[in-house]
């Protein structure tokens, strides 16, 4: 590797702002997992949800890289364990940890409002991050669970019907409605799980502005009930989880935590929020990158083979700022990383080094 090359400091193992924090922080933006979580202490009594009870229903998160998704799943683990956190940001995340409430995280698009969550999950081993993509249209049912009651009259149809053909052992009973439901992503954040699950709620100011209000009774009880299965007769009912292949036993469709998820909220700014969904929170804002945290940024991802030299590098994040500072522009973290890794093999041609500035460094709020 080139003497000049950026390797200041070293990628993975990236010094971050956690690593010198207080003792109490279990989180720390570390790039290795660890056991910090079982340092949790019990939940305030006003935000506990055991009611002083052992039970025998806990469940432990899934492997975060298994299942459908998995390519995906590694790929988002890999850039978590890339993030790069100010102390603030790290203290806060510990604040909503302890204090067991929603962290609402606000910020310009592109500086790592959404990793964060991967971030604490990998770090943590809280399994996969429960991610709730919110819309105009969105309601609280999405998210708690999906009832597909039209797949269920039409298998029932079907075995009438066919009433003559034998019904294989493994194929579920008209009956049995659990099979047509699906708990959402806050629907399997909130069940008995051993550790806090991770739920990220993306880009929630773009729902309806009655949103936020309809998650504060979830929020503050940490249960609801899935009315389809609480006027049934029988006790329990097995129905899937957002989680892929998972599944889990009901009694009277009740869903109710054990610990409450850590639940991260982004939002763009696009809308302001009531003051009784605010005062539920634990608001952070993640302010635009200095040099030395976007330095912190190149030097983590960066591959050692390719990193461009300290110059370069030192040049690109100069105009990456000028233009913030004095144009103001806006510009993702990503960009920088994608102008960076082109700039190690083209920013000694000089019509490569202008395409590179004009279309990689292009403001986002450019028309």
């Amino acid at each position: 590797m080139p003497v000049d090359a950026y390797t200041d400091p070293p990628p993975p193992q990236v010094a971050t702002a956690g690593d010198a924090g207080p003792d109490w922080w279990i989180y720390r933006c570390s790039p290795e997992p660890h056991d910090g979580i079982r340092r949790l202490p019990e939940a305030p009594p006003w935000r506990s949800y055991s009611d002083g009870e052992e039970r025998g229903d806990l469940l432990d998160p899934p492997d975060p890289t298994a299942g459908a998704g998995e390519h995906s799943r590694r790929s988002r683990n890999l850039r978590a364990s890339f993030y790069q956190a100010e102390d603030k940001e790290v203290h806060l995340v510990n604040m909503a940890l302890m204090l067991r409430r929603p962290l609402l995280v606000t910020g310009p698009p592109g500086v790592g409002k959404s990793t964060l969550p991967y971030s604490i999950a990998r770090e943590l081993r809280l399994g996969p991050v429960l991610r709730w993509s919110v819309t105009s249209r969105t309601t609280l049912q999405d998210g708690q669970y999906e009832y597909d009651a039209v797949g269920r009259l039409q298998d029932t149809g079907l075995r009438e019907r066919r009433s003559d053909i034998p019904q294989s052992p493994g194929d579920p009973a008209p009956s049995e409605i659990g099979h047509y439901l699906r708990l959402g992503p806050l629907g399997t954040a909130l069940l008995p799980w051993r550790v806090p699950r991770v739920l990220l709620i993306d880009e929630i100011d773009k729902g309806d502005a009655d949103f936020p209000n309809d998650l504060l009774h979830v929020f503050e009880e940490g249960e609801f009930t899935i009315r389809e299965l609480a006027r049934l007769r029988r006790p329990t009912s097995t129905v899937m989880t957002a989680d892929d292949e998972g599944w889990v036993e009901l009694t009277r469709g009740r869903v109710r935590c054990h610990e409450f998820p850590l639940v991260v909220m982004t939002s763009n700014g696009e809308r302001e929020f009531p003051q009784a969904f605010l005062r539920r929170c634990i608001r952070l804002e993640i302010q635009r990158p200095d040099r030395n945290k976007l330095a912190r940024l190149l030097a983590a991802h960066l591959p050692a083979s390719g990193a461009p030299a300290k110059a370069v590098c030192e040049e690109l994040i100069t105009e990456f700022l000028r233009k913030q500072d004095d144009d103001g522009a806006e510009l993702a973290n990503d960009q920088l990383l994608n102008a960076a890794l082109l700039a190690g093999r083209l920013w000694d041609d000089p019509k490569e080094h202008a395409l590179i500035v004009d279309h990689l460094l292009r403001p986002l709020n450019e028309g």
